[in-house]
């Protein structure tokens, strides 16, 4: 594991590696002094920041601006690259924190900057090499959040344990007594600070951790009985449902869903 603290005294503006977390790793919350460029190889992590959370797999890209708190869970073993970029740079000014599906000339040029190490001085190729990385960084369209967690402290502790489990069934009376309240004062502040109530927030828990378990290679029958479903054709239903796309399609690679 590798922080930018581990970076030369005076490293260039732009500056990556290839690193690994082994599966169930927590990178606890913490900030960089730049931003962070990271694309995913294999496995699945989740990222939360800004009071979002982030389900992202191989091929995905997140951008993270500089000093901004952030957090991973490693869901399971994780292979990634990371590019730090400097804050200064002019082209990396004002762009916002989002997830994204990595280019192809976006992983190009990451490979291109990783395997320059830390040996290299912005000359006119490398300041181009990073000016196009922003910019493909810049236009490449948002995956919208794919979880969006509440800031009352007893609905975070129960929406927390149930995103660390998908798959439980405890019911919503269950959720209430854990969160400290009545189950009407509980579903009426789930509403109010989720915009929608807690079952519909629960079945898209489950099927965005479907999604990243599929894209990852596990077969959907097995996802769909641990994440609870009574077979794969009531899962499938409520996964294209949300997110207008079949399983089949993401286990393909074909398209990468979005809510």
């Amino acid at each position: 594991m590798k922080r930018t603290a581990d970076l030369p005294d005076r490293p260039p503006p732009v500056v990556g590696f290839t690193d690994r977390y082994l599966g169930g790793f927590v990178d606890e919350y913490h900030t960089h002094d730049r931003s962070q460029l990271s694309l995913f190889l294999g496995g699945t992590v989740t990222i939360s920041t800004l009071g979002r959370s982030f389900i992202l797999g191989p091929g995905q890209g997140m951008w993270i601006p500089a000093n901004t708190l952030h957090q991973a869970i490693c869901r399971t073993d994780l292979i990634f690259q990371v590019i730090y970029v400097d804050p200064k740079l002019p082209e990396a000014e004002d762009l916002p924190c989002k997830m994204f599906d990595a280019s192809s000339l976006m992983r190009g040029l990451v490979d291109e900057i990783i395997a320059m190490r830390y040996e290299f001085s912005m000359d006119e190729r490398m300041t181009s090499i990073a000016q196009l990385l922003v910019g493909e960084i810049r236009r490449a369209p948002p995956i919208a959040d794919r979880l969006l967690f509440p800031s009352d402290p007893r609905l975070l502790r129960v929406c927390e344990a149930i995103a660390a489990q998908p798959g439980d069934c405890h019911d919503i009376d269950h959720w209430a007594r854990e969160a400290g309240m009545a189950r009407r004062t509980f579903t009426r502040l789930f509403q109010q600070e989720m915009g929608m109530g807690f079952a519909a927030w629960r079945r898209r828990v489950r099927v965005v951790e479907a999604a990243s378990r599929i894209a990852a290679g596990q077969s959907i029958s097995e996802v769909a009985f641990e994440l609870g479903y009574e077979n794969a054709s009531s899962f499938s239903t409520m996964f294209h449902r949300t997110f207008g796309v079949s399983p089949r399609m993401v286990r393909s690679g074909t398209l990468t869903p979005s809510l």
